[in-house]
């Protein structure tokens, strides 16, 4: 939209009663938000499937990388049966270089029965032995090379499938950080006033960065344990049976130890994330109002509440990476019990002839095999719950309702003159407090309303609704006599130039952040706007002119300078509809007077809103309306309500407690001011 976007302040009308204090964006005092409450999560198995259903886009190539995981996994559990074998030969030398040359194998057992020697002759019985020969060093090195070889290609395979699945994983956080953008883009306003935007920010950044590194760790890590442990299982029983199945008691073991505690780490990542955003948000709204926590001499009171934060990030952030911490060694040590009952069992064996050296060897390296991805994925369940966690509080953010959606078939205003009209309009924050009750008016092409009344009385929430920020509870609003809510949103602010008293501008040069007004716009037509308003003038003396280069915080030029800039961006967007919201309120009198000149030639042509304070701003208005509690209570020009005596004069006398002299005041206006109070 051509619209000025400046940055939205909280409603006139907000009140304590009608936000929660978590609400509060950046408007209040920065400890006000420390009690904010936790989010409740969604469960573990919900989430992650959530999470893992986002890679579905991604099926040729998952189908791919699963390929390519069996493949290398396959190599690599062959492997130690090849190495066993190795293992057979060397030993099947030592062997028969003992025995009597010219004998055979036969002979040279029953010579050992007759010696009583029954369990060596039963395990040269089971060897491939040749009596008085040593070691067939060709067999040996032919069978280390086909090894070697699978382990070398089982490598590059995985390296292959971990290349593929980072790309697939960064493919989907770069769409799920598009998605969350996008998102916020049609979320409501009144989302953003109950989220602090250090919560926000952290559910946006922190979060899903986590996601991302969670599932670059876990899911190759996670299809090679599963697929290792399913090929050695087979290896396994494929060997011995009996070694299998006592290599197999480990695992319900493993199960109980990991699921008792993942279910106590679980909430207490949770937590971490929770604790980490209600930290950020806090962190971020001190030092956005650094200036006033000093002014106020509330700095201890922000320090005891970011230690008290710090604290309970620290409790839950130690109790989640101690508890989960504990999965690995637990493991490992039902790993080495297993171990140990392998290596028992299997000397036994091989000394009573049931089974090879190379194939105990073998299923030692398998039973290590099996218990390594066991422990990985244990270890992993940390960043697992992890994930997960930050996964939810993004999901959070996808989920929340959405403004509702433009017209299939949207109307347009043929002829734009500007002319905006209320009629019977009502609204209210909280259901329960009512704020704007069956308020009609209408603002006629080029004339000038001004809003003034007290702080809460419904001012900016007038000119909200008009944007369509907020949504009415009933009546409507028109621009040229078409219902805004039949406009698509953008048209609608397109034809809106709006300019608050806070500003908002982003880190570039001058000359961008007033075309930002209009990108298309010319040189020419950006000076233009710039001389019209008194921007041109400060400028000038800037080392870098127009390419001054404005920093995050704008702190390289004063308030006024600032709002100058802002206005600039109006002027150059020539909006038909206009409105200002205290928009001279941060510059000097004199710079004041002539912006009052060149303002009124901006909105000579179009409709203008004016909020204002400073009732010595608005005096030229053509219709000036006098608001309390979301109502209009007088309206008319300057000089009717001074006139009248009213709630106008009241406000007017309150700001002018002394005489003033005015050639266009009336002589009721000035009447000695009433007391104050």
């Amino acid at each position: 939209m051509t619209a000025v976007p400046e940055q939205k302040k909280a409603p006139e009308a907000t009140t304590p009663e009608r936000l929660p204090a978590a609400g509060r964006r950046g408007g209040g005092p920065p400890w006000m938000s420390a009690g904010m409450p936790a989010e409740k999560s969604m469960n573990f198995g919900p989430s992650a499937r959530r999470l893992l259903g986002r890679l579905r886009p991604h099926r040729v190539t998952l189908s791919g990388i699963i390929a390519l995981a069996v493949t290398s996994v396959g190599f690599s559990v062959i492997g130690p049966k090849i190495l066993g074998h190795a293992t057979d030969i060397i030993f099947a030398g030592v062997i028969g270089r003992q025995l009597p040359p010219g004998t055979t194998v036969d002979q040279a057992v029953s010579g050992m029965r007759a010696a009583g020697n029954d369990n060596l002759a039963d395990m040269v019985a089971r060897m491939d032995v040749v009596p008085g020969v040593g070691i067939d060093f060709d067999a040996l090195g032919r069978t280390l090379l086909f090894a070697l070889g699978l382990y070398v290609a089982a490598s590059l395979l995985m390296w292959w499938q971990g290349w593929l699945l980072n790309g697939v994983v960064q493919a989907t956080v770069l769409r799920l950080r598009a998605e969350v953008e996008e998102k916020l883009n049609r979320l409501p306003l009144p989302y953003f006033d109950r989220q602090p935007r250090g919560e926000l920010l952290s559910r946006v950044t922190n979060d899903i960065d986590n996601i991302s590194q969670t599932l670059s760790q876990t899911l190759s890590q996670l299809l090679t344990s599963l697929l290792t442990v399913v090929g050695v299982l087979a290896m396994m029983f494929w060997i011995s049976p009996l070694l299998a199945l006592v290599a197999l008691v480990a695992v319900p073991l493993s199960v109980i130890v990991t699921q008792q505690i993942a279910k106590r780490s679980q909430q207490k990542f949770i937590a971490q994330w929770t604790h980490t955003g209600e930290l950020n948000g806090q962190i971020e709204e001190a030092f956005t109002g650094h200036e006033l926590v000093k002014v106020f001499g509330r700095s201890p009171e922000v320090e005891a509440t970011f230690h008290a934060k710090n604290e309970e990030l620290f409790r839950a952030s130690f109790g989640a990476q101690f508890i989960s911490g504990i999965i690995m060694p637990a493991m490992m040590f039902v790993g080495n019990l297993s171990y140990v009952a392998i290596a028992v069992v299997g000397g036994l064996r091989v000394a009573s002839g049931a089974m090879s050296l190379g194939d105990v060897q073998a299923f030692i390296q398998y039973s290590r095999q099996f218990t390594q991805p066991l422990t990985q994925v244990a270890s992993m369940a940390n960043l697992l719950q992890s994930g997960v966690a930050s996964a939810e509080r993004v999901f959070a953010v996808l989920d929340a309702d959405e403004q509702s959606p433009d017209p299939a078939t949207p109307a347009r205003v043929v002829e734009p003159h500007g002319r905006v009209e209320f009629e019977n309009i009502s609204f209210r924050y909280d259901p329960q407090t009512p704020l704007i009750d069956d308020l009609s008016l209408v603002a006629e092409p080029g004339h000038t309303v001004a809003i003034v009344g007290p702080t809460g009385a419904g001012k900016t929430t007038l000119v909200n609704l008009v944007m369509r920020f907020y949504e009415l509870d009933s009546g409507r609003i028109t621009l040229d006599g078409v219902d805004i809510t039949t406009l698509r949103r953008d048209d609608l602010r397109g034809r809106i130039g709006m300019v608050l008293q806070d500003t908002w501008l982003f880190g570039g040069t001058i000359r961008d952040n007033i075309a930002y007004g209009r990108p298309d716009a010319t040189e020419e037509e950006i000076l233009a706007a710039a001389r019209a308003t008194f921007v041109d003038r400060f400028v000038r003396s800037l080392p870098d002119g127009y390419d001054t280069v404005i920093d995050e915080e704008a702190s390289n030029i004063s308030a006024g300078e600032k709002q100058l800039i802002t206005i600039a961006r109006a002027f150059l967007a020539e909006p038909s509809l206009l409105i200002l919201d205290e928009a001279t309120s941060s510059v000097d009198t004199r710079t004041e007077v002539l912006l009052q000149r060149a303002m009124a030639a901006l909105r000579s042509d179009r409709t203008s809103f004016v909020i204002a304070h400073r009732l010595s701003t608005i005096r030229d208005a053509h219709l000036i309306l006098m608001m309390e509690n979301g109502r209009i209570v007088e309206q008319g020009t300057h000089r009717q309500l001074l006139a009248a005596r009213g709630a106008y004069h009241r406000l007017y006398q309150a700001q002018f407690a002394a005489a003033v002299v005015d050639d266009e005041a009336t002589p009721a206006a000035a009447a000695p001011a009433p007391a104050r109070g």
